[in-house]
């Protein structure tokens, strides 16, 4: 009985085994060398700037793993934060650096020091804002998907979207807002 029941689970998981090798094959291979990126400088020199004055530098970017991480490095010179809002397929990932940070993770806030890390699950609605004048972190999304071109038309800004114009440019990079920034004192 046993036999034919590890005979039958046997048979049952050799196609998924071959349809995994056949997907992983079709990836494209990655560098098989490392980089350096220093400090205040972004991946092949690409610079942007978030409303005027928040460098925002890519530091791994969605080219160099195939799409599956993207990792900025984020220096804000000003108290705030995004929208509540959703990643329909991609985790998020916050390390902060300097400056004190409030998260809220759906229903839960967190405040965030240097040496705090936080983890944002995706299709749970999310937002920070920086509680200090200045600050620094930062971030991964995992898989990238739009992420990098996001944040190079949020940066390309030359005056605050009214919220209407920040939800589309949200939505058109696969995210949905679904509430005001997070207040604070």
């Amino acid at each position: 009985m046993e036999r034919k029941k590890f005979l039958l689970t046997a048979a049952t998981a050799l196609p998924a085994l071959f349809i995994e090798q056949h997907v992983q094959a079709q990836k494209p291979r990655r560098a098989g060398k490392g980089f350096v990126v220093k400090a205040t400088e972004s991946r092949f020199g690409e610079k942007t700037v978030l409303g005027g004055k928040n460098p925002n530098d890519i530091k791994v970017s969605q080219k160099d793993t195939n799409g599956d991480l993207t990792i900025f490095e984020y220096t804000g010179n000003e108290k705030g934060g995004p929208p509540l809002h959703v990643h329909a397929h991609q985790d998020e990932i916050f390390f902060i650096v300097l400056g004190e940070y409030l998260f809220q993770v759906g229903a839960d806030k967190h405040y965030l020091k240097p040496g705090d890390t936080i983890f944002l699950p995706r299709t749970v609605p999310h937002s920070f804002a920086q509680l200090t004048e200045t600050g620094k972190m930062f971030f991964l999304f995992q898989p990238s998907g739009k992420m990098e071109d996001f944040f190079r038309a949020i940066g390309n800004l030359t005056a605050r979207p009214s919220p209407a114009e920040g939800a589309a440019i949200f939505a058109g990079h696969g995210m949905k807002v679904v509430g005001p920034p997070l207040q604070f004192p």
